[in-house]
C-alpha cells in the first residue's frame, strides 16, 4: 500500500471494493436478513422440550380448621377464621408435544430458507462489487480526463502565446486569421475541462457515500493511471463451468427448491392427527392453627391443604381440515413451479454470463483497435508539430493533429473504463467476488 497523507484515505480496486462493502448501510440491512432467519431456527430449537411449561406460585393467609357437629350429627372440619395461618401453593402444567417428524421437516425447511437468503444476499453482494469498481475506474476515467484537459488548455495557450508573438513581430507567414482559427477551437478545450472537474466532482460524491468517508477525509486511488485489468480472461467453456459450479442464483433456488418441498411435507403432516403428552401438578400447604394440633406432615391433606396431580397422552385433530387442505396445495403448487423454473434456469443463467463475456471480448478489441489508432494519430501530432516548427503558418494542422489526438485518447480512456467495467460484470454473472476470482486463477 502506497504512502498515504493526514486525510486521505488510500486504496487499491480490491481493498476499496472490500471496504465499500463493509460500509455500504443497505448491505448491513440484508445480511441482517440471515440473522432474523437464523432467529427462527433456533426459536424452533427451544420449542422441541416443553414447549408448554407453567408455573405459578402464590402465598397468603388461611383460616384454621375446628370440629364441629353438621345437622346430621356427622363430626366435620370447618373454617375457624379466628386462627390464620400463612399457607403456600404451587401449581405446574405442560403439554409435551411427541410430533418430532414435524420437528425435523419444519427445521430443514427453516435451514434450506436461510440457505436460500445467503445465497440471495451473496447475489446481491456480486452486483454492488460490479458498482463499486465502476466508481474506482470511473475515478481513474476522471482522473484521466482532468490531466488531457489541462494540458490541452497549456498547448493550446502555449500556441496563442506563439501566434501573438509572430503577429506583433510581423512574421510574414503568420495572419490574423490564424489567430481566429485557434481562438474559435479554444471552447471545446474549456469544454473538455469543465467536463472533466464535472466527471470528478460526481464521482467523488459517489465514493464518499460508498466508504462513508467523514468530513475533511479524501479518497485517492492506489492506481496512478487508468490502466486496463491485468486478471485472467477466461475462455467460453471456463465461463460455462464456472457458471454452472458457483453462481449464487442457482445455489439460491436449489435452496429454495429444498425449503418448499419440506414445507409442503410439513403441511402435509399437519393434515395427520398431533399427539403429546400433558400433565399437571398441583400442592397446597397450610399452617394455620389446630389443624389436628397443627399437622406438621407436609403431605397431610384437608379443607385446605391438598396435592394432586395427572398425566397422560392427548390426540388433537384440527376440524379446519379445509385450511391445512389449502395450505397443503399451495406448498405443492409453489414447490412444482420451482421445479419448472430449475429446468431452464441453469441455461439462462449461463447464457447471460457467456453473454457478458461476448461483451468483455468485444470491449477488449474495440480497445486494441483504439490503442492502434492513438499510435497513429501520435504519429500524426508529431508530424504536424515538426511541420509548425519550420512553417508558423501551420497552426491549422497543427491544432487539428493535436485535437485529433486529444480526442483519441479520450475515447482509449473511455474504452479501457468499459473494458474494467464490463470485465467486472463478467466476474459477477459467473457468480464469485473479485478476490474469489482471483484466488481461483491465482491457484492454476
Amino acid at each position: 500500500m502506497g504512502l498515504a497523507f493526514a486525510g486521505e484515505v488510500r486504496y487499491d480496486c480490491l481493498r476499496f471494493v472490500e471496504q465499500g462493502l463493509a460500509t455500504d448501510p443497505q448491505m448491513a440491512e440484508s445480511r441482517f436478513g440471515t440473522e432474523s432467519k437464523a432467529n427462527k431456527i433456533r426459536a424452533l430449537k427451544s420449542e422441541v422440550i416443553l414447549p408448554t411449561f407453567n408455573v405459578s406460585m402464590m402465598v397468603g393467609p388461611a383460616p384454621g380448621l375446628k370440629e364441629t357437629v353438621d345437622q346430621w350429627g356427622d363430626t366435620v372440619d370447618t373454617y375457624d377464621f379466628s386462627r390464620m395461618g400463612p399457607f403456600w401453593a404451587v401449581e405446574a402444567k405442560f403439554i409435551q408435544p411427541l410430533n418430532l417428524g414435524q420437528y425435523q421437516t419444519g427445521k430443514k425447511a427453516l435451514e434450506a430458507d436461510l440457505q436460500q437468503k445467503t445465497f440471495e444476499i451473496e447475489n446481491v453482494t456480486h452486483k454492488k462489487e460490479v458498482e463499486l469498481q465502476s466508481y474506482y475506474y470511473n475515478y481513474l476515467l476522471a482522473l484521466e480526463m482532468k490531466r488531457l484537459a489541462a494540458d490541452a488548455q497549456k498547448q493550446v495557450d502555449k500556441a496563442y502565446d506563439q501566434l501573438e508573438e509572430a503577429l506583433d513581430e510581423d512574421e510574414p507567414t503568420v495572419s490574423q486569421s490564424d489567430l481566429l482559427n485557434l481562438k474559435a477551437k479554444m471552447h471545446t478545450v474549456k469544454d473538455g475541462v469543465i467536463e472533466a472537474d464535472l466527471g470528478m466532482k460526481r464521482v467523488m460524491l459517489a465514493i464518499r457515500f460508498a466508504l462513508a468517508l467523514p468530513e475533511g477525509d479524501t479518497f485517492v486511488a492506489e492506481d496512478s493511471v487508468l490502466t486496463m485489468r491485468t486478471e485472467h480472461m477466461p475462455t467460453e467453456d471456463e465461463v460455462r463451468e464456472l457458471t454452472i459450479k458457483y453462481n449464487p442464483e442457482l445455489k439460491q433456488l436449489s435452496a429454495g427448491l429444498r425449503a418448499r418441498r419440506y414445507q409442503m411435507d410439513l403441511a402435509e403432516a399437519k393434515l395427520a392427527p398431533e399427539f403429546f403428552v400433558m400433565g399437571e401438578f398441583q400442592y397446597v400447604k397450610s399452617w394455620a392453627g389446630n389443624r389436628n394440633v397443627l399437622q406438621k406432615n407436609a403431605f397431610d391433606q384437608d379443607a385446605v391443604n391438598k396435592i394432586s396431580g395427572l398425566i397422560g397422552v392427548g390426540l388433537r385433530y384440527r376440524l379446519n381440515f379445509w385450511k391445512n387442505w389449502e395450505d397443503y396445495r399451495q406448498a405443492k403448487t409453489e414447490y412444482r413451479g420451482l421445479q419448472l423454473k430449475e429446468t431452464y434456469a441453469s441455461d439462462g443463467l449461463v447464457a447471460k454470463a457467456v453473454e457478458q463475456y461476448y461483451q468483455v471480448v468485444a470491449a477488449k478489441e474495440k480497445l486494441d483497435a483504439l490503442r492502434e489508432s492513438l499510435r497513429a494519430s501520435e504519429a500524426l501530432l508529431k508530424g504536424a508539430a515538426m511541420k509548425y516548427d519550420l512553417d508558423k503558418s501551420q497552426t491549422g494542422e497543427l491544432v487539428s493533429a493535436y485535437t485529433q489526438n486529444v480526442s483519441m485518447k479520450k475515447d482509449y480512456y473511455f474504452a479501457v473504463c468499459r473494458y474494467n467495467v464490463e470485465f467486472a460484470g463478467l466476474i459477477a454473472k459467473i457468480g464469485l467476488s473479485l478476490s474469489e476470482y482471483n484466488s481461483y486463477f491465482n491457484k492454476k
